[in-house]
């Protein structure tokens, strides 16, 4: 399995996409949101004779939303997020403009990922995991033969994913880090939405939000 990041947008979001030996693809968390910057990955994906299947989101947020109806009019391809997460896309609008971005069109669901356990593509699987906190559907994808996992906003490198917007729960994000997370491993690498990537080793020891739990039993629940 091969990952490959690009980072977009005025928010500095991490957009990924997937590959193996078969060149399909996905492309976790579009968030591409000028001409530019959609002539960049559509660049990237077919100078490399990519075949996307499918655009995935860990969560609804628009800055990781900006460049998924792209996708779907250049490739036809579904898009798969948590209908969970959907009052995000329909308060885009309003919740971008809270930033100074301004948006387009937002996508429809057409893969409701709460209702599947994995996502296929090529010879890769992709588990889906419950993360919720960030915002009430957030998920992250697991690829246990790689030791690869894409977080989203729910861990970052030595940090974790704000809680204060609507939909947000410290104590659900922290239960999501605690119990579906942590127990990956310490060499599995972890691909975040922002930022640099790390290792779940690194943030169990040098991840402020984390070890406070984890040396000092604080109760998160």
């Amino acid at each position: 399995m091969k990952v490959a990041s690009l980072t977009f947008n005025p928010i500095c979001e991490n957009t990924y996409v997937v590959w193996d030996q078969t060149l399909e693809c996905v492309i976790i968390d579009a968030g591409c949101a000028t001409p530019r910057e959609e002539a960049q990955l559509r660049e990237f994906i077919d100078s490399r004779h990519l075949k996307p299947v499918m655009a995935i989101n860990t969560h609804g947020h628009f800055d990781h939303t900006l460049g998924v109806q792209f996708l779907k009019d250049t490739y036809g391809i579904p898009f798969a997020l948590s209908d969970k997460d959907r009052f995000l896309l329909e308060n885009a609008a309003t919740s971008s403009s809270i930033f100074g971005v301004k948006i387009g069109p937002m996508p429809s669901i057409d893969l409701d990922l709460d209702t599947v356990e994995e996502i296929r593509f090529g010879e890769t699987t992709l588990r889906i995991l419950r993360t919720p906190g960030h915002t009430p559907g957030h998920v992250a994808f697991y690829a246990p033969d790689a030791k690869v996992v894409f977080t989203g906003d729910t861990l970052f490198r030595e940090s974790i994913g704000r809680t204060d917007l609507p939909g947000g729960d410290y104590s659900w994000i922290m239960r999501s880090i605690l119990e579906q997370l942590i127990p990956l491993g310490d060499d599995v690498q972890v691909y975040p939405g922002h930022g640099e990537p790390t290792t779940i080793g690194h943030e169990t020891l040098y991840n402020p939000f984390v070890v406070e739990v984890l040396n000092n039993e604080v109760n998160y629940r």
